[in-house]
């Protein structure tokens, strides 16, 4: 299991086929205002790839096609925020996704702890360190523990995927969950055009 530092682009050819985890790291949490810093990846076979952006340097092709190619399932932790970065700052959209923050609120009812320290503790059994989270990503130097946290943010979606999926199927909610990964563009969209936390769809 290693972890990989890339600067501006993925290398060619290091993932193998089939689904990715990806998750991000930003300056904040405004997509408008804090900019892409860095973007995992992993093909869940042990290695991570982080690929680390300059500031206004974007131009990532290698990358950019492995996020959009319709063959290829996205796994992220609350992709509506994921989704909407990639789109602002890589002008792709990441479809198509599984998100395991939604389908934990559909089948872990019995909580309200649907992070994913809380998700992989108690489907796998896995503890992850948050204590990098607010850390300063536009760095011009990550430090190992910063790689770490940030590694581990994919490392475990494949298997999170799997244990999801069946516990979808099991309580008959499978449909929903689909229905709801197929929105996320549309809802990323939404946030991104200044409808963040507006319910358009309530009666006021």
């Amino acid at each position: 299991m290693t972890v990989y530092l890339h600067e501006g682009d993925l290398p060619a050819g290091v993932l193998a086929p089939g689904p990715v985890a990806v998750d991000s790291e930003t300056m904040g949490l405004n997509p408008h205002r804090d900019r892409l810093c860095l973007l995992q990846i992993s093909d869940g076979r042990g290695d991570e790839h982080l690929v680390r952006f300059a500031p206004g340097e974007y131009d990532a092709p290698v990358l950019k096609a492995v996020l959009a190619d319709p063959e290829r399932l996205k796994l992220m932790h609350f992709a509506r925020f994921d989704m909407a970065v990639i789109h602002r700052f890589l002008g792709v959209w990441a479809t198509p996704v599984f998100c395991t923050k939604i389908a934990s609120k559909l089948v872990r009812t019995y909580t309200d702890r649907h992070g994913l320290k809380d998700l992989l503790k108690e489907t796998l059994g896995v503890e992850i360190s948050k204590q990098q989270q607010s850390s300063d990503w536009g760095a011009g130097e990550l430090s190992d523990a910063q790689k770490e946290y940030a590694a581990s943010d994919v490392r475990y979606l494949h298997r999170a995927h799997g244990v999801l999926v069946e516990r979808l199927r099991r309580e008959g909610r499978t449909h929903i969950a689909q229905a709801c990964f197929d929105f996320l563009p549309t809802r990323a969209e939404l946030d991104l055009a200044g409808w963040p936390e507006a319910d358009i769809f309530a009666h006021l």
